[in-house]
């Protein structure tokens, strides 16, 4: 599903960080020393952050330290020592980079917390920040603090509405009305549980009674709707409770809240969903020790961290690279009598987290299976994107080598290469338009569409990233993926030679044996 923030919105959150136009904004953490990491850097580009990883990859550790250093952020909230039993939390530090206009005007402060013999010693900043943890999904009835809630003739202290900002963000959230909602308070202290009223379509009914996603949403949106501004947002586990809409929902409305109050927020997560609305910049992958800035899908990770019984990984820029890959591979394996169905292939959100991804595997002793970078053609005489060769070992006295990264051929964007190929084909190659149209899933007498409508769009087309999904739109309303899978095919088949210039530099790696 598409999201629904703009891309102007983007940009504009983009260069308010660039031009630090915040009072209150975390701007890099430097894990120094701290858990499985040392000498690590996070930098916040966006206001609204995502970390990702396998369970124990340390998201949680990067959540905490960059809590740590403000004063209202009890540090054993994340790092708790026992006594004895954690010996290993001697000299960890983390150091950072603040904006903070209070203490000094359009340039950052750094900050250092760090636990020497027996206490952590901060240089601790004063800011609003709302720590959501995992329990804030529990029951109701689960919880312990809230007992005093239960009984029959139990009447709140009082009982607050909910106001009109929190009512638009959980029904865009949630999907169903919440006017009916509000706060119920106990006397004496701060505890609090959330109620429906009663409607002519339902009876009332108590957070006790509430999905464990539909309260998590209310109380995350009514805190964040009654902080300061430029205040700082804490998120476990983002998508706990949540269906995978909610989650991606309410990713969109810390964006907007992030434009709207200034907020900064930083959350963990193993949902694609809730990664779908946020710029490429604002995801930093966990895993090993290391912390890589970039998009990386769950099922990416899992291939990245060796979850996977493959016997390659092949890492693209894009979706688009993604399908060349598999129709590629697929005909060329065919073609030289390899075995495919253990060749795992995951997009990775650019060039650069391709590369990176892929020799970081490689080069980890621990990997159970080599990974190739498939990239654009563009790539291929940019500065950084040079293969380099990696070593297979199949005995003392036999080591062949491989470049880790393949080419798309052609010297710019793949679309561009491919439709230019199509267009020379349906001259030159017999039968090959006859071809793309079933591949289509059309009937031959479309042919005469299909041809014009390549042909027409290449000269109208500007961006050739759209082109797919404009002859779609020609071609009775077919899927963007459907016509792009048709092409690459057409044109995998027709034009072997492209294919083997793609693969053949890897050949060592693809002809293992399983």
């Amino acid at each position: 599903m598409k999201s629904e923030i703009r891309n102007s919105d983007i940009t504009g959150l983009f260069t308010r960080v660039n031009k630090r136009a915040y009072d209150k904004y975390l701007r890099k953490v430097r894990l120094v020393k701290l858990r499985g990491f040392e000498n690590r850097e996070v930098n916040f580009d966006f206001p609204v952050t995502a970390l990702v990883g396998p369970n124990g990859s340390g998201k949680t550790t990067i959540l905490g330290a960059a809590a740590l250093i403000h004063q209202g952020v009890v540090p054993r909230r994340f790092f708790a020592k026992s006594g004895k039993y954690d010996e290993s939390m001697k000299n960890w530090r983390v150091e950072y980079e603040i904006l903070d206009k209070r203490e000094m005007s359009n340039t950052t402060i750094s900050r250092t917390a760090s636990y020497l013999a027996a206490k952590w010693n901060r240089d601790a900043v004063e800011r609003d920040v709302l720590v959501f943890g995992v329990s804030r999904t529990l029951p109701a009835s689960e919880r312990k603090e809230l007992s005093r809630f239960i009984g029959s003739g139990f009447t709140g202290f009082s009982e607050d509405q909910l106001t009109k900002p929190v009512i638009d963000a959980v029904e865009a959230i949630l999907g169903k009305d919440a006017a009916a909602y509000l706060r119920v308070n106990y006397g004496g202290s701060n505890l609090s549980i959330f109620a429906s009223q009663a409607t002519e379509e339902s009876a009332g009914y108590s957070e006790f009674h509430f999905g464990a996603g539909e309260a998590s949403v209310i109380r995350i949106v009514s805190q964040i709707e009654a902080a300061q501004d430029h205040a700082l947002i804490l998120v476990e586990e983002i998508e706990n409770g949540l269906h995978p809409v909610a989650t991606r929902r309410l990713v969109e409305y810390f964006i907007g809240v992030a434009k709207r109050k200034a907020i900064q927020v930083i959350f963990t997560t193993h949902s694609n969903d809730a990664l779908a609305p946020l710029p490429n910049e604002a995801v930093w992958v966990a895993y090993r020790g290391e912390i890589k800035q970039g998009k990386l899908d769950v099922a990416s990770l899992r291939a990245l961290t060796g979850q996977i019984n493959a016997r390659i990984s092949v890492f693209t820029e894009d979706r688009f690279d993604e399908i060349v890959a598999d129709v590629t591979l697929r005909s060329y394996c065919q073609k030289h009598g390899l075995d495919r169905s253990g060749i795992e292939i995951h997009k990775l959100g650019g060039a650069a987290p391709a590369r990176d991804h892929t020799r970081f595997h490689n080069s980890s002793p621990a990997r159970r299976f080599f990974a190739i970078a498939l990239l654009d053609g563009d790539k291929r005489h940019e500065d950084g994107f040079e293969p380099r060769d990696v070593s297979i070992s199949h005995s003392e006295n036999e080591i062949n080598t491989f470049p880790d990264i393949a080419f798309i051929p052609g010297g710019g964007d793949p679309e561009d290469f491919i439709i230019d190929r199509i267009l020379a084909g349906i001259k030159q190659v017999p039968n090959l338009l006859g071809k793309l149209t079933l591949s289509l899933h059309l009937d031959s007498f479309m042919q005469e569409n299909v041809r014009q409508s390549v042909i027409q769009r290449s000269y109208t087309t500007g961006d050739r990233h759209n082109i797919f999904r404009q002859i779609g739109e020609d071609l009775d309303f077919l899927s963007e993926e459907l016509v792009q899978r048709a092409f690459i095919t057409t044109w995998a088949y027709a034009f072997p030679e492209d294919v083997d210039e793609m693969w053949d530099p890897v050949l060592p790696v693809l002809a293992q044996p399983v």
